[in-house]
């Protein structure tokens, strides 16, 4: 489901990603909670002089009105959900209209009340407005966006980012044996972020350099770019010249030792793995016509793409060179409790998005009862489990999360390595 349009959604809109709920859900296992989500609703109101005093309060900044309301109200329920329990911090609910202006106003209400964590906002633009304004105030911040740009210390983006994607995919590569790693790219910011993930994945291994391609995603340069990346013309050429050769010397044994050597594979590719960052079905299907012409397939070369390639397993599987690729993706079976708590709370299933509002104001609910929102409760070792599998909170406002990997498979995705069930384990 993150498809580069989404991607440019995620960006400067909205912070969704169809990555089967790339983004934090319930089912929390942070310091000092083991509990399921509760059953009850909790009450929007302003902070109280305690939780003002304390640094307790805390502040959900959603998009109520404007074009991005029609989320609002499901990002809003799953904060009631994580907030309603005992102790559970005072809770302002603001609207930010959807726009960098109204999330920068909605911040400022925010600090006002007392409020030492912000939830969402939603989107990149309004998280870039309303950062500095929390950020100034003594607020930490848990935004929606998977904009890695918005990262920052004391604002953290929740949204699964392209370079997470790129460091499960590494990460099983190298498991697997696999570290000459190539990469054919969209020229575009969803696919630069890639290759900045994908560089950053093999220097953190002490794997070999990346060789990555950018391309405009035209026929011929689809053509031009696999066959100059895969090194075609120097794996294939002796074994012409031979041919000519052979052919060259006529009668029965050259044609015989001709057609024998027609037959000969040649060399492997210098890679054996080769990301794909495209992400449109009609695309990956003329890209998969090249693959095997240029001989660059399975099993010397491990074929995977992003996240949003969960969304599209049928249509994908059905292209015998891309069948068997790799994507990444949390658990699903780790969102069940979630699903199970906001269903039967307000009669309909969540939809991924609101993973996000559900885990931020569960490390609320978690870091408020134990006195107050700080640094080192935020990003703590151990880490927070999420409906959608561990995740930590580091520093800088970067996110670490655990993901599995999945193989394309005409009856639906085939797990190949299970997400880590550690924080130190993930990447590992």
């Amino acid at each position: 489901m993150i498809s580069r349009r989404t991607f440019a959604l995620l960006s400067s809109s909205l912070a969704l990603s169809a990555c089967a709920a790339p983004y934090l859900g319930p089912g929390y296992t942070a310091p000092g909670y083991n509990g399921a989500p509760g059953a009850a609703t909790a009450t929007p109101g302003a902070a109280g002089a305690q939780g003002a005093a304390s640094g307790r309060a805390v502040a959900a900044l959603l998009p109520l009105t404007g074009r991005f309301a029609g989320v609002a109200g499901a990002l809003e329920n799953a904060v009631h959900l994580a907030l309603d329990a005992p102790g559970a911090p005072q809770l302002t609910v603001l609207d930010t209209g959807g726009t960098a202006a109204g999330a920068a106003a909605a911040a400022r209400q925010a600090v006002a009340a007392g409020a030492g964590l912000i939830v969402g906002p939603l989107t990149a633009a309004e998280t870039a407005a309303s950062a500095p304004v929390a950020t100034a105030g003594g607020a930490y911040m848990l935004a929606f966006t998977n904009d890695p740009a918005e990262a920052r210390a004391g604002v953290w983006t929740l949204g699964i980012t392209p370079g997470e994607q790129v460091a499960a995919l590494a990460a099983a590569a190298q498991a697997a044996g696999r570290t000459r790693i190539a990469a054919l790219l969209p020229d575009d910011a969803f696919g630069h972020l890639l290759a900045s993930g994908l560089q950053r994945a093999a220097g953190a291994a002490g794997a070999p350099s990346p060789t990555i391609r950018f391309t405009t995603g035209t026929f011929s340069d689809i053509n031009v770019s696999i066959r100059e990346m895969s090194q075609y013309q120097a794996r294939r050429g002796p074994i012409d010249a031979e041919i000519k050769a052979a052919q060259a010397r006529g009668g029965v044994a050259g044609r015989r030792l001709a057609h024998q050597l027609a037959r000969q594979p040649i060399p492997p590719a210098p890679f054996d793995a080769l990301l794909l960052g495209q992400i449109d079905p009609a695309q990956l299907a003329e890209i998969a016509t090249f693959l095997p012409y240029y001989d660059v397939s399975a099993p010397g070369v491990q074929v995977m793409g992003p996240a949003a390639w969960g969304a599209e397993v049928a249509a994908l599987a059905a292209h015998p060179p891309l069948r068997g690729g790799w994507y990444p993706a949390p658990d699903p079976t780790a969102r069940t409790a979630f699903v199970a708590a906001y269903q039967a709370k307000f009669g309909q299933a969540p939809p991924m998005i609101a993973d996000l509002a559900y885990d931020a104001a569960a490390i609320a609910r978690v870091l408020g009862a134990q006195g107050g929102f700080t640094l080192a409760g935020l990003t703590s070792a151990q880490g927070f489990t999420g409906a959608d599998g561990v995740f930590g909170l580091l520093p800088g406002g970067q996110v670490v999360r655990a993901l599995a990997v999945y193989a394309l498979a005409p009856g639906g995705g085939r797990l190949v390595r299970p997400a880590a069930t550690s924080l130190s384990a993930v990447g590992a």
